[in-house]
């Protein structure tokens, strides 16, 4: 297994087959998630059955509490898809193009994402990732004081895709029931990683929808003005897709947002979520 650097963010390439890894293979590739935050596994070909099998030897994958997410023979596989499988409808068309980390609303967000794309857009390739450890580094000192020692409400309810069975129901009951399944969770704005010790800002615009004890106004100056310094250019590594990838990421220190597709164009991915065993911050 030899580790290739990029250079421009000092994310890992990792040269191994997913589908027969070892042991220690599996222990250098979690050291590398931990070290490198994003890792890169080129030309993987896997059937559904060894891409769980993989993830279940990195920890413990998650099945996702919405089931119109499920692969049909493997709930572990969240599917985005825009590709009717036998006239039927699988997964959930253009998910995730906003920046966000998995599950920020849940008590326990999730710690690793692990995606495989298996139908790539002919033009458009490309997820963002923003490195949240940086950003907060590079705070200006007027907002690290602000966010230090602060916490966040993080809500799914505003990220919520109607669905079939929602037609003929007023928009408030359907977010009003959706909110029961996934009610708002609230996160310290800075968390300290259980691995490397290191603080990471823990904020999107996909799920932070206030800051805990402030006022409206006073809340959503702060997030504006933290949600355009995290999203500068300077700040955005774009991944170009190649046929073969799967991209695995530590989600406590990476934002990440999908890539538009262009209409009439196909696209089809598989995520499975990894539980890494520890805690997803330290307290």
């Amino acid at each position: 297994m030899r580790p290739t650097m990029l250079a421009q963010i000092g994310f890992e390439i990792l040269d191994v087959d997913a589908a027969a890894i070892t042991s220690d293979q599996v222990a250098r590739v979690k050291q590398a998630v931990y070290d490198s935050k994003l890792v890169v596994f080129r030309n993987q070909t896997m059937t559904s059955e060894q891409y769980v099998a993989f993830a279940n030897q990195l920890g413990t994958p998650q099945i996702y509490f919405q089931d119109n997410y499920h692969h049909p023979d493997h709930p572990e596989i969240f599917v985005s898809s825009n590709v009717l499988d036998d006239g039927k409808k699988v997964g959930v068309a253009g998910t995730g193009r906003y920046w966000h980390t998995d599950c920020a609303f849940q008590p326990e967000p999730l710690s690793w994402t692990m995606l495989y794309p298996q139908v790539l857009p002919q033009s458009v390739r490309e997820t963002y990732y923003v490195d949240m450890c940086q950003v907060y580094q590079n705070l200006p000192d007027n907002l690290r004081r602000q966010v230090d020692g602060a916490f966040m409400v993080h809500e799914a309810k505003w990220r919520y895709k109607v669905q079939a069975w929602d037609i003929d129901r007023a928009i408030i009951d359907i977010l009003n029931d959706f909110e029961k399944k996934a009610p708002p969770a609230t996160h310290p704005a800075v968390i300290i990683h259980p691995v490397t010790q290191k603080p990471s800002l823990y904020i999107s615009e996909g799920f932070t929808t206030r800051v805990a004890g402030l006022e409206s106004e006073q809340s959503q100056q702060l997030l504006s003005e933290l949600l355009a310094f995290v999203q500068r250019d300077e700040h955005i590594y774009t991944h170009i897709w190649q046929e073969g990838d799967i991209l695995l990421w530590d989600n406590r220190v990476l934002l990440h947002k999908a890539g538009s597709c262009p209409r009439g164009e196909s696209s089809v991915s598989h995520r499975i979520g990894v539980y890494d065993g520890r805690p997803f911050y330290v307290a």
